[in-house]
């Protein structure tokens, strides 16, 4: 499928390589290699990858099964586990964490085309029925997302963030579920209420009232980290009453 956008995350670097050089073969764009947790969260970030392909064993304290959990936690992406394990303990760890695909190395140009393409597939077919499509009332303190015939309300003090992702936005709840609408973060943005959202990043919108720590580069909402875009901090801290002194 081209056009796709591909994550590896590797600490072996002549095994990155190998990786990359088959993806480019296959004609993927790719992104990484990411060796370690905190470089592949980067990565997640600020290369918005389609897909990633991870390794279970990286360096430093955190490895696969970590990015994979935050993965789950806060990025709509599939993952590929590629990896040299293959025992029970490791496979039971690995389903808890529900990869959409799992590759034992080595692996061949034929294997990895087949789980990204297969992976990509039914993760986009899982989430098509969840996508839906945003219209405000004339409320303002809420919004109604379509979803099918039918339509949801969501208050608007029960969201944390906003988060773009391709053609969609991701609305983060404060009961850490989340909601996919079809729409660009800018428009959805100011829908909902321009006064208490604020776009911070070219990713991210938050809820103001949710923040609970401001730091140079970022901020804290329910303990998760949100990046502040350098162009977007000024808009921000006059949001929040903050003097930058």
């Amino acid at each position: 499928m081209s056009g796709l956008k591909i994550g590896v995350v590797e600490d072996e670097l002549v095994i990155a390589r190998t990786i990359i050089s088959t993806l480019q073969e296959l004609g993927y764009a790719h992104c990484g290699p990411a060796i370690n947790y905190t470089e592949a969260i980067d990565m997640l970030v600020n290369n918005k990858p389609d897909l990633l392909l991870l390794d279970i064993q990286l360096s430093g304290k955190k490895d696969g099964f970590d990015v994979a959990q935050k993965i789950n936690e806060l990025y709509a992406i599939p993952f590929i586990f590629l990896t040299a394990n293959s025992d029970p303990d490791t496979i039971d760890l690995a389903k808890k964490v529900k990869p959409h695909a799992y590759i034992v190395k080595p692996f061949s140009k034929e294997d990895l085309f087949a789980a990204i393409e297969i992976a990509f597939n039914n993760f986009t077919g899982h989430h098509s029925g969840k996508q839906t499509e945003a219209t405000t009332s004339t409320g303002k303190d809420h919004v109604f997302v379509k979803d099918g015939h039918l339509f949801k309300k969501i208050y608007l003090h029960e969201i944390l963030y906003l988060e773009s992702n391709a053609n969609y936005v991701i609305i983060h709840l404060q009961s850490q579920k989340k909601v996919m609408v079809r729409s660009t973060i800018n428009d959805l943005t100011r829908q909902i209420d321009q006064r208490n959202f604020v776009r911070i990043h070219r990713s991210y919108s938050v809820n103001i009232n949710k923040v609970e720590h401001v730091f140079p580069a970022e901020v804290v909402l329910q303990g998760i980290i949100i990046p502040i875009g350098k162009s977007y901090k000024e808009a921000l801290f006059k949001a929040l009453g903050i003097k930058d002194n």
